[in-house]
């Protein structure tokens, strides 16, 4: 099984034209195609967006048959399915079944004369699920026959973010090692990280595994049940199970790319100062400067190839559950000792304030 980079994410919605003029006008995406009752799919309405390299697609229902309609009412807007490329979709396809995936799409091939688009999918984790992509052209039709596309903005605004660097997954209690097993298993991915991360009372198991491309990133997160309730109970009790927390976009330059977004209405979590005077004497000297740092609120963490730099927003939806990050490595594959307790950290900040 060959799988490349995240080919796109799909966002189940209560309103997806909503959705997209917030992360146009926040974030700088642009509405790139769209597909609903024009283009022969009278159960939903589809917005795709596009930065860079990445692609979001945001699905609401018209109708009680599509699965959407389902999904938004058990667990609010969120990540619905996390799309692979590969070269052979059906043959991923079969083999994900093979292992031990449940089928939730047989193959279909989409568009003819050489632009054909290859789609398949299983289940993932919770109701999370995975599409593999085929595509034997390039990008410019996005899901022929599906979608209509619209034409690119000739002004484009400064492209902030480029690429999708990782997923954050919450599980229930209990399912942290099955579902690495899984990915391993199905997948071909391997666990590249681990962590146990502790907060007061509060603890939770982490654990990172990676496609064999390194393209395709998940940090699974559990709760310890035995300490007391924290935010990862939170999530799973208004998401109403295992689910995306946030997505990560990776940018070339974050001490310009944040102060952008928030310019544009982003906002993000803030960051005591206190951390920024340990700094040094906890990391060594960061490459970016310090200064810069604190004025962004944006965090540092190494590994043994490079430093990562990271910063995360509030949550923008009514469950207070799925927010984003913004990401910039210098060198570093995995995360530091810290990455996740930062993440945690910060998460309780927003939490105590709200």
């Amino acid at each position: 099984m060959n799988i490349g980079a995240v080919d796109h994410i799909e966002f189940y919605v209560g309103d997806a034209q909503q959705s997209a003029f917030y992360l146009c006008t926040a974030f700088g995406f642009r509405v790139r195609g769209q597909a609903g009752p024009e283009t022969g799919h009278p159960d939903r309405r589809s917005l795709l967006l596009r930065q860079g390299g990445i692609d979001l697609v945001l699905t609401s229902a018209l109708g009680t048959d599509h699965p959407a309609a389902d999904y938004v009412a058990r667990h609010g807007d969120g990540v619905a399915n996390i799309a692979f490329a590969t070269d052979d979709a059906a043959g991923a396809f079969a083999l994900a079944v093979e292992r031990g995936a449940t089928a939730v799409e047989e193959p279909r091939t989409h568009g003819e004369d050489g632009d054909e688009v290859v789609t398949a999918s299983v289940l993932g984790f919770g109701d999370v699920a995975h599409r593999f992509v085929q595509r034997a052209g390039g990008r410019e039709d996005f899901l022929p026959g599906v979608f209509d596309m619209i034409a690119e903005d000739p002004d484009e605004t400064e492209r902030l973010l480029h690429t999708v660097d990782h997923a954050a997954v919450c599980l229930p209690a209990g399912q942290l090692s099955q579902t690495v097993e899984f990915y391993q298993k199905v997948f071909g991915f391997r666990q590249i990280f681990e962590e146990f991360i502790e907060v007061g009372e509060q603890a939770m198991d982490s654990k990172v595994v990676q496609s064999p491309s390194g393209e395709v990133t998940f940090t699974l997160i559990e709760p310890v049940v035995d300490r007391r309730p924290g935010q990862i109970d939170d999530f799973l009790a208004r998401h109403g199970g295992a689910g995306v927390q946030h997505l990560a976009l990776l940018t070339d330059d974050i001490v310009t790319t944040v102060p952008a977004l928030e310019a544009r209405g982003v906002k993000f979590l803030e960051t005591p100062d206190a951390y920024y005077d340990e700094l040094t004497e906890r990391l060594g000297r960061p490459d970016l400067r310090i200064e810069d740092l604190r004025r962004t609120n944006v965090l540092v963490d190494r590994d043994h190839w490079g430093q990562v730099f990271q910063l995360f927003t509030q949550s923008p939806h009514v469950r207070r559950t799925f927010f984003w990050e913004v990401i910039d490595r210098h060198g570093a594959r995995t995360f530091g000792s810290g990455n996740i307790k930062a993440l945690y950290e910060a998460v309780a900040r927003e939490k105590a304030m709200a």
